[in-house]
């Protein structure tokens, strides 16, 4: 079993960060200006990253061709899908969810810009027994 705490306290930097772009640049901008952003500050908090990280999945040991595309990974093993929409639906989820268990990432952080108080909802892998957790510590099964 994972420690949801442990992981929390792991991404902690990682939301100030994000709590700092929204307060910096406000509600409603397009998300393309918050990646932006949010590059120049994790660069300005020496926090590692890979923006726009391309991968491809396997099967059955096999690399295959297609493609994904993640907004940033931070830390090798924080993925954090950004966007600017007027509501988060379970898509937004379902590809975060994705993206956490083909690179076996340990957080997941799925971020809205658009509202007037930035959503941020954090998702925790346990690879061991292939089960995204929330930050109550319950497992999330209804979007993957």
């Amino acid at each position: 079993m994972i420690d949801v705490e442990a992981l929390k306290s792991y991404a902690y930097d990682t939301i100030g960060a994000i709590h700092e772009v929204h307060k910096e640049l406000g509600p409603g901008l397009n998300e393309k200006i918050y990646q932006e952003g949010f590059q120049l500050e994790l660069s300005e908090r020496n926090i590692p990253f890979r923006k726009e990280l391309t991968f491809h999945p396997y099967y059955h040991g096999k690399e295959m061709e297609a493609t994904y595309r993640l907004d940033f990974l931070v830390k090798d093993d924080i993925v954090v899908e950004l966007k600017s929409v007027e509501t988060l639906i379970s898509e937004h989820k379902a590809q975060l969810f994705n993206y956490m268990r083909l690179t076996k990432a340990s957080v997941g952080i799925l971020v809205n810009f658009y509202p007037k108080f930035a959503e941020i909802e954090r998702y925790f892998f346990d690879s061991e027994d292939n089960e995204i957790y929330g930050s109550d510590g319950f497992p999330v099964r209804k979007y993957y």
